[in-house]
This record gives structure tokens, sequence and C-alpha cells, in this order.
């Protein structure tokens, strides 16, 4: 016995969810309303039911209505659109295809606008009469395209033949689209690379922030940090001007606004046009990764683009897509066009046809403007977040490579653009030192590059200010060419790191350090007894003792990162608890605390003693140090610039020595106006020196003074836990060298100073007052002039090093030498140890 009605439960006042494997309908104030629908009944009949039985008014609202439709393979469900008879019938038959015993479906309720001839999502109706004239329409039909005005421009209509073109005439869509966005090479980096970086909020890090400590503060004197000051971004880049404005066109339109729709309103019209072909075919893609549908292309060329649906023959499906540029414009017009899609199964893969690389890469390119450390998993989570589907990490990574290439430019070009880039600094930024090494080639006038070595003049000046300390450090690049970039820094009076030369190598060894260190010496500063801080990488240690570079001893002095030096202990003897004992006696201020902590480990482990003695005790104990390294035990602050500069280590040369120039600009402007404002209040000191003599004052105050000598200042003083020191203020000298080792009395002097009333501030050195932090940060950068009014380089051509290049594709191998460091101990941070 035949069926003649369906049961069919409606649900509306919610909306729909759709998930991997179901769609669900949701809201706190959803409703059903069952109906029995004829096994006979036509769209428009079904429609008429649907706003009797809700009680929808016809008038103000229209109707979208999607079928809970099943899967054959395993209890999924997907939406279905019911737009026409055909889809009509296709939704009751499943009660006699399936073993579902009535039917889900969704309504979708669409406010229509007030104004006559718009529709839903700001469109006109495209229903369009067999015969039209194009200049009935106007623009305003959406947001972004329209059809082409009656300006008496002619499209170059050609012979329907003409889609069946030859091979080399047919490109395929998926893997030919990026022929037609190519980049510009001649297009403005600066610019593109300036805009990205207004985007990306500034971080500031102070040298003594917790999660950087690169000093041993006492645990009774600790510092206070001010706050951080916002951040300066370099100007707006001016808007260029726009010519040809009598042919309105925009290239953003996204045509699926409402892709459920039972109206046209989702649907491309004839006689839309696009600024391009690559813009037709982004709205194309767009259109079928939110219809779930997937097409094929049947011809295109550089004036034709037809598409029509994958499964046309198949399911018989009729949507087809034909465009044609417009003559003598880039510009494309759809000239035919049948929608939409009739097939009955839409593409539920995990991933879509249409989803290439070329389209995620226009989706990320705000997100890698906002973020430079942007993950390929974000990206995948992005792409999923927005269109439902999950693409493969070479699809994303291909992805992310267009976007960079497009933001910033080519990394093979940008090695040829970079002398140009640093004559464009030059030009506005005088004094600037710029080393190069390259190497011979066979083609004249053109070398391959090796290195480049960079310091801005702001920095060569304010380093005169700052103590004599300086660390270095290198890391990886990680763009499409392998190197290191290789940083020094330097520390001004309040203890934050001070940016000072950058240098790009092909890696880290004898030859590329001693050559860095070099030209430091001979083009940044020539300071006698500065101390070098770093780890203890061999190429390192070779360069800080060849006498013809300038840093031996006693030009300069050596010491070696406490946390570097922990670590490759470790690495030896694996036992946390010698670990942390080398801490101690690495931090300890006295040769006594020294001493205990170093006969403690031998009781332990005779033969951990004897690898640390191996080592010279002023190359990584504070109390050797005889007060070279002002109390800082690690290369932190190169580290924590290293991590500023993370994003920017993905992307081509220009764009990271631009990153170098504007984040320099933006700490100066910042600490300048801190340190105008601190003169300003007529403070002496430094916000860390004044923290510490704050608390070392109260600390005074409850010590116990006994004085020996008047003439020469001689004191014994007495601590609250009993323990004495002796102090002579015309040496500036205590027993406990804090003094010596920070360059700013300790408690004890400060006791002995009160009792004979003595100025102790005398005894801090100049680098910690507020002139000097000025003066540090003092210098002015200035803007870089357009690129186009850079001077031209006619010099030796610099190409890329081919040598240098990543092999390979997809996931790239990580080049980092992983150790203990890498893996957090607990809450015992190094910086924590007493």
């Amino acid at each position: 016995m035949s069926v003649s009605t369906i049961p069919v439960i409606c649900y509306y006042n919610g909306q729909i969810v759709r998930t991997k494997t179901d769609v669900e309908y949701e809201g706190s104030e959803t409703c059903i309303a069952p109906l029995k629908i004829p096994i006979e009944c036509t769209f428009q009949e079904l429609i008429d039911m649907v706003y009797s039985k809700t009680n929808i008014d016809k008038r103000r609202f229209k109707l979208v209505l999607i079928c809970k439709y099943p899967l054959r393979n395993g209890n999924r469900f997907q939406p279905f659109p019911v737009r026409d008879d055909s889809s009509v019938r296709e939704m009751l038959d499943l009660v006699n295809t399936t073993t579902i015993e009535e039917i889900e479906l969704f309504i979708k309720v669409v406010r229509v606008k007030a104004q006559l001839n718009q529709s839903v999502g700001g469109h006109e109706d495209l229903f369009v009469r067999d015969h039209y004239n194009v200049a009935q329409f106007d623009y305003g039909c959406g947001p972004s395209s329209g059809p082409v005005p009656d300006t008496g421009v002619n499209v170059d209509d050609e012979d329907s033949a003409a889609e069946e073109r030859n091979d080399e005439d047919v490109d395929d869509e998926s893997d030919g689209a990026d022929a037609d966005v190519e980049v510009d090479r001649h297009a403005s980096f600066f610019r593109a690379f300036n805009q990205a970086l207004e985007n990306e909020q500034g971080i500031y890090v102070s040298a003594q922030a917790p999660s950087c400590d690169v000093s041993n503060h006492p645990n009774d004197e600790t510092s206070d940090e001010p706050s951080p000051v916002t951040y300066h971004l370099p100007p707006t880049p001016q808007f260029e001007h726009v010519e040809n404005l009598d042919i309105v066109v925009v290239s953003c339109w996204t045509p699926w606004v409402q892709p459920t729709t039972c109206n046209s309103s989702g649907e491309f019209v004839i006689g839309q046009v696009f600024n391009s072909k690559s813009d037709l075919q982004e709205a194309a893609k767009i259109y079928s990764i939110k219809a779930h549908q997937e097409y094929v292309v049947v011809a295109s060329s550089k004036k034709l683009l037809v598409l029509r649906c994958k499964k046309a023959e198949e399911y018989h499906c009729a949507w087809k897509l034909r465009a044609m540029v417009v003559k003598d414009t880039s510009l494309f017009v759809i000239n035919k066009y049948t929608g939409p899609h009739t097939c009955v199964n839409p593409c539920l893969n995990r991933d879509h046809h249409q989803l290439d690389s070329q389209l995620v890469s226009t989706h990320i390119k705000t997100l890698i403007q906002a973020q430079f450390t942007l993950s390929t998993a974000a990206i995948q989570a992005s792409v999923m977040e927005k269109w439902g589907y999950q693409v493969s990490y070479k699809k994303a990574l291909d992805g992310k490579h267009k976007a960079i290439r497009q933001l910033f430019g080519d990394f093979s070009q940008s090695y040829t653009e970079l002398p140009r880039l640093f004559l464009g600094i030059e030009q506005s930024n005088s004094g600037c030192a710029v080393v190069w090494k390259t190497c011979e080639t066979n083609m004249p006038n053109t070398e391959i590059f090796q290195r480049v070595f960079w310091s801005f003049k702001p920095s060569i000046e304010g380093f005169q200010h700052c103590r004599p300390v300086m660390s270095i450090d290198g890391t990886h690049l990680y763009g499409k060419y392998k190197g290191k970039l290789l940083i020094a820094m330097g520390c001004d009076g309040n203890n934050q790191l001070f940016p000072l030369a950058f240098a790009i190598t092909e890696g880290e060894n004898t030859d590329s350090w001693g050559w860095f260190l070099a030209c430091i010496r001979n083009h940044v500063t020539q300071r006698p007894r500065i101390c070098v801080i770093s780890d203890r990488h061999p190429g390192i240690m070779a360069a800080m003792v060849d006498p013809h570079l300038g840093w031996a001893t006693p030009f300069a002095y050596h010491r070696i990162c406490m946390r570097h030096f922990a670590s490759n202990f470790m690495t030896r003897f694996k036992d946390k608890i010698l670990k942390n004992l080398v801490c101690r006696a690495a931090l300890a201020s006295t040769e006594r605390k020294f001493k205990k902590h170093m006969n403690t480990i031998g009781r332990i482990n005779s033969e951990a003693l004897q690898w640390l003695e191996a080592v010279p005790f002023q190359l990584w104990a504070l109390s050797h140090d005889g007060g070279r390294r002002y109390g800082l035990m690690t290369t932190n602050i190169s580290e924590v610039f290293n991590s500023v500069l993370k994003g920017a280590r993905s992307l081509p040369v220009t764009a990271l020595v631009q990153l170098t120039f504007f984040r320099l600009n933006g700490y100066f402007v910042a600490r300048r106006e801190v340190g105008a404002n601190r003169l300003a209040s007529t403070e002496q000191f430094t916000p860390y020196v004044d923290a510490q003599i704050q608390a070392r004052v109260v600390k005074a105050g409850s010590m116990e003074i006994v004085l020996y000598d008047h003439e020469k200042g001689l004191f014994h003083v007495k601590s609250r836990r009993g323990r004495t020191h002796r102090v002579t203020l015309h040496e500036k000298t205590c027993t406990c060298v804090k003094t010596l080792t920070y360059g700013f009395p300790c408690s004890h002097i400060i006791s002995a100073c009160q009792h004979c009333c003595v100025d102790f501030r005398l005894f801090v050195e100049s680098y910690y007052t507020t002139q000097s932090y000025y003066d540090t940060w003092a210098p002015l950068f200035h803007p870089i002039f357009n690129e186009d009014e850079w001077p031209l380089y006619d010099g030796i051509v610099i190409v890329a090093p081919e040598s240098m290049r990543r092999s390979g594709s997809g996931r790239p191998k990580s080049t980092r030498l992983h150790n203990e460091m890498d893996v957090r101990e607990g809450k015992a941070l190094i910086s924590q140890v007493q």
C-alpha cells in the first residue's frame, strides 16, 4: 500500500549548526511544527504550508529550507538545500530509500529589505529576464560587484566553440590559479612590511623581567620594574591616488552571502564584472566551498573562463559559468550562467578541491600581518573555522609561503634588493654601519651573498652611555634560505636591553664569529675593557682570544653565560642536585660562599668538581669576576630580542632588516620619553637603581656600626643576622663585594655613610644616573623615505646563495639542538636560585 503523505518535522526560531558528521538545529527559543506533506507536493506548496503552520509573515521574511540528509556510509548527516521541485521530491523520497520514518526540515528565516528591488543580504534579486539590456542595472546591487554599465565598451564575445581550446590554452584551475596572481617584483616591499608592522603590537622586555632574569639580585634587595611604555609604531603609508573612477569595480565580492536561500541572492548573475580573472576565480572558489560543491575547468585562457559542475555527467547537474574579458581591459564579465546546482549529493570530503593554497593565502594575509609567528596548525584551524574543511599541512604551509611572498616580496629577490634598502635607510639615517661579504661568480658584476653586518647610528652613539657589558648570541633563520642571525646587545642603566648590532651569516663558526666581532670593534665601538657574555661556542671562544680582533684581555673580558654553563654541566653529569649547586656557586658574591658550594659538589662527585675546576673561575663565577659583568649572569638580553624577532626570522631578509629598524626606533622613542620625564622630575637615578637603593637604605637602618679609622672611613658593620663586614669608604669597598659587583652601594656602605653624614649617592656609578639613561636613548631615528625616492643602486648585483636554499618541501626539519634547557624543571628557575 503506497503512502500518500510524508511526516515532516519543521524546526524554526533557532539556528543551523553543522559539524563534520552531523547537522543540528539549536536555540533557546526553537519551536517545532509537524507537517503531513503530500507525496506530489511542489516546492511552492511546501513553502506555503510552512508559512501557514509557523505563522511567519510572508511579506517581511523569506524562508530558507534545509533538510537533514543521511549519508550511506555510517551514521552521518549533512545539510541538503531544498530550493525547487526536484529537491522536494528527493527529500520526500528519503522515507522510501532510507530507514528514517520522519524527515527533519530546518527553517532559516531571512528578513526582507524594505527598499524596492533590493533583496536579502544587500544584493539585488538576481532573477533576470530572457532578453535584457545591461544598462538597466545600477551599481549598488552588491557590496563590491555589479553588472557592466552601458558605456559603449564591447565585450569580446567569442563563439561557444572557443570553449574547446587546445591544451596549450587551458590551465588547470587549482594548479594554474597561481599563474594569474603573480608577485609584482616592483611592488614596494617597504610599504607592505610597514603596514604589517603597524598591526603587530610591540613588546618591550626589561632585562630584569621575571621571565628573563639576567642578574644576581640579592634575595633581600629586590628591584622594582617600571611599567612598560606604549609602543610607538611607524606612520601609516599614504594611500595611492585612485584613477579611472568612471568604471567602479571592486574585486573582493563574496557571492555566497546566503548559501542556502531558495532565491537567487547567493548566486552569480549574468553581467557581473570582476577586476580580473583571478578575482572571478576566487569568487567561484568561495561559492563552491560554501555550497559544498565542486567544479571543473572546461576552458581557461587570458580571455575566457568556463566552469561546470564536477558531477554534471553523473547527476545531470546544469550548473555552468562562462565569463569573458572586457575588450581592452583586464575586467572579466559573466556572460552565461546556469545555476544553482541541481545535483543531489554535495561534496562531503574532509578537504575541498577548490580550497587551494592560493585561497588559503588570501584568507590568512591579515593574520600574517597581525602575527608573524602564525603557525601552520593555526592556519589549518582558521581555515576549518571559516569554511569547515580540514586542509592538509602542506597546503596550509604553501598558503603561508604565498602570503608571505605577496606581502613582503620574494625570498630570492630580497637578497638583490637588500643593498638598495640599506641605501634608503642611510639616506635619512646617515652614520649607519653596513659591512658586506660576498663570493665571486663566473657572471660579470654579480656576486653571491655570504654575510652582511649592520648597526644603526643611534645604537652606536647610545652605547657609549651604557655599562661596558655586551651579550652576543646567534639564532636560526627559518625562511626559504638557511642561515644564522647574530646579535649583539648592551644593557642600559635601567637594566633593559640595548640592541647594538646584527649580522646575517651562513652559520655559526670560528670565521663568522671572528668576522662579526671584528665588525663591532672596527665600526661600532672601540671602548676598552668591555665584558662580553656568551655561550661556549668554539667560534666565540677562539675569537675572544685572537689578539688581532681586539677582544683579548686586557682590551676586553670574556665571561660565560651561567645558564648555558649549567646546561653543559647537566648534559655531562645528569644530576639536578649538582646542577643547582653549580648555579649557587656561580651566583655566590663572595669567595667564602663559592668555596662552600664547591666543597659540597666535591663530596658528592669528585669528577664533577674536576670538570668545574678545568674551566677558569673568572669565566663563570661571580665571586671571581672582579666587577666586570655588573651582575649580568646570562645572555638573556640577547635571547629576549631573539624572541622579539622570531616572527621576522621566517620572512625575507629585507623584512628582517626593516623590523630591526622599526623595533629599535620604538625602543628609543619610548625610553627617551621615560628619560626626559625623569629628568624633568629631577630624579637622579633610574627606576632600577632607585628601587635597589631604597631597599638597602631600609636594611641599613637596623645595622650596628663601629668606627675604627675616621680618616680612612674604616668601619665594622654588623647585620641583624650577626654577619660582620669591613667597610672602607675612602676606597669604596666592602667585604661583601656587592658594591664592586653591581656598581652601586651595598647596605653596609649606606649604613656607614649615614653614620658619618656622607652622601652615599657618590658611590653610584654614572651609568645609573638619569642623565646617562636619557643620553643612551636620546639619539634619533629618522623616517625612511618612500621607496621611489631612494638613491639608485649601481653596485655589484648580489644574488641569493643557492647552497643555503632549503631543499625539499612540506614540513621543515628543526635545526635546533635541543638540550635540557628546553625542558621546564618544575618551578625551580635558575634566576631564583639563591
